[in-house]
């Protein structure tokens, strides 16, 4: 995963989720009908087809052994990502329809519960072991000092010395953020079975979405 890689991921996610409350501010009734709202709508509609790749391609065997599969992640959270935000264009945040609302709403799930997993708790599972790391090396000096009887100060990590007031102050903060990292990463660690049923329930309601258009008719054609 690089930071390249995040940072564009991120921003698109930001985009989509700033995009959704939209209709506070604007709504274009008229637009997802028209010729631009209809391409948008297309567009985002492939993105969420092209997801299926991955998932395909994890599962089937013959499949699997062709496909580079890092490659295939990154081109999964892409399309995901530009899918949604595209899909949010197409609505012109006019939400009227339920059908519409719950399409909106299961895409949104899709998205962010693929981006936490994707992103967020690799990166908190980092920071943990980083800050577990912190706290073995200042218990390591902390036990250093009980063992000498010192009540002076230490040196750590090639810091200026700090008293071992600071030291335990340091130590007990360490230990408080890293339980909240912790809770909070138990608390998200079934984000699999959150982004699963969402997609699940995705391409029924795509399905109806784009047959309930052709229905009813594409008003740019006529």
């Amino acid at each position: 995963m690089s930071a390249r890689e995040q940072l564009a991921v991120s921003l698109l996610v930001t985009m989509v989720a700033l995009f959704a409350p939209g209709f506070l501010l604007h709504a274009a009734p008229r637009f997802p009908g028209s010729l631009a709202g209809s391409l948008l709508g297309i567009a985002g509609a492939l993105g969420m087809l092209l997801l299926l790749a991955y998932s395909l391609a994890k599962r089937l065997p013959w499949l699997r052994r062709r496909a580079a599969l890092g490659a295939m992640l990154s081109f999964h959270v892409y399309a995901g990502a530009v899918g949604a935000a595209l899909g949010i264009l197409h609505t012109g945040h006019h939400y009227r329809s339920p059908l519409g609302i719950a399409l909106v709403t299961v895409m949104l799930a899709v998205v962010l519960s693929g981006f936490v997993g994707r992103y967020y708790l690799v990166q908190l599972g980092s920071d943990v072991r980083d800050q577990r790391l912190e706290l073995g090396a200042l218990r390591a000096r902390y036990d250093r000092l009980a063992a000498e009887g010192s009540a002076g100060s230490v040196a750590v990590s090639g810091l200026p010395d700090i008293s071992v007031r600071a030291l335990v102050a340091g130590i007990a903060d360490l230990e408080h953020a890293i339980g909240r990292r912790e809770a909070l990463k138990r608390a998200l660690s079934r984000w699999t079975v959150l982004h699963v049923a969402a997609a699940i329930a995705l391409y029924p309601l795509l399905a109806l979405h784009v047959w309930s258009g052709i229905y009813y008719g594409l008003r740019w054609l006529r």
